[in-house]
Order: C-alpha cells, then structure tokens, then sequence
C-alpha cells in the first residue's frame, strides 16, 4: 500500500553519526518512526515494481487499470514520504521487495492476474493499512504522522478496490 527502506535506516546512521551532536538531535526520528518510513517505503516500491509489472503480464482489462492507478497513486505517496526522510537526512531510495516481484517476473496472463491481486492487490494493501493506521495512530514524528492520516483512507480505498478486484476474478 503504499513504503526496501533498510538503506533510508542505514543512510540515517550513518549521517547521524557523521553530523555534529546538535544537527543529529533536530534529525532524529524515533525507531518506530524509522521502522515506519522503512516498511512504507518498502511497501510503496514493491507496489509500484509489481504494478509496472502488470501492465505487460497481466491478461484482464480490470488488473491492468487498477495497476495503472497504484503506479500513479504510490508514486505520489512515495514523493510525499520521500520529502519527510530527507527532512531527517534520510536520502536512499526504497526498494522492492525481490521476493515478491520475483515470484511475478515469470508469469504472464491469467497466472499473473491471480498472484498480483493475491499477493500484491490484496495482501499487500492489507498489510499497508495496518501499517499506515499504526502510525497515524501513534507516530511520534508530527510529519510522519499527518502524512500517514492523509494516505489512509488512500490506501484503505486500494484494499477495498483489491477486494472488489479479486472477487471479479473469482466469479470470471
């Protein structure tokens, strides 16, 4: 739904520690917070690696159109979390997940269409909600947390759109 992030988190060590003591306390995110933008990150990239994905695997009209909005959807989402990390001095680009995207690489057509909308479309978007509810609930970076409050019913709306989704494919 939306986010791997390890580099954000590693990058952030390493100026952090590399930064004078006072500019090392204004950047400083808290572990969940870090945990956050790395999940998201991580979560947002491989939503938009699949999604490229389908447009040339997938078979149904229906998948092809619902990842051409996650693209542009997690692209802007990714843009707006990307502002926040490099507030705190966290430039590294997120990554997909290579499990998933590889278990998709390979397949084409009607195969495609059911992994993407299994793993991606539906877990995915589930995992995502849960994540961006957690911290929108109990974010401590005020940022972080407005941006996951804005993202949510996003993000929520994807997991019913996922839901409707597989559904349609069940009955075809």
């Amino acid at each position: 739904m939306l986010a791997a992030l390890l580099p954000f988190a590693h990058a952030h060590a390493q100026e952090s520690a590399s930064a004078t003591p006072s500019a090392a306390n204004a950047q400083k995110l808290s572990a969940a917070d870090q945990q956050f933008l790395q999940d998201a990150g991580q979560a947002g990239a491989t939503e938009i690696a699949a999604s490229k994905l389908a447009l040339t695997h997938a078979s149904g009209r229906q998948v092809k159109e619902f990842a051409q909005r996650m693209v542009a959807d997690h692209t802007k989402l990714a843009r707006n979390l990307d502002v926040i990390a490099k507030r705190h001095g966290i430039t590294a680009a997120p990554t997909a997940d290579s499990a998933v995207i590889g278990s998709l690489e390979n397949l084409q057509g009607a195969e495609f269409d059911k992994a993407y909308i299994e793993k991606v479309a539906v877990d995915g978007h589930q995992k995502a909600v849960a994540l961006f509810k957690k911290e929108s609930e109990s974010g401590n970076d005020t940022a972080l947390k407005a941006a996951a409050t804005k993202a949510l019913p996003v993000i929520s709306h994807h997991y019913a759109m996922a839901q409707q989704l597989a559904r349609a494919k069940a009955a075809s």
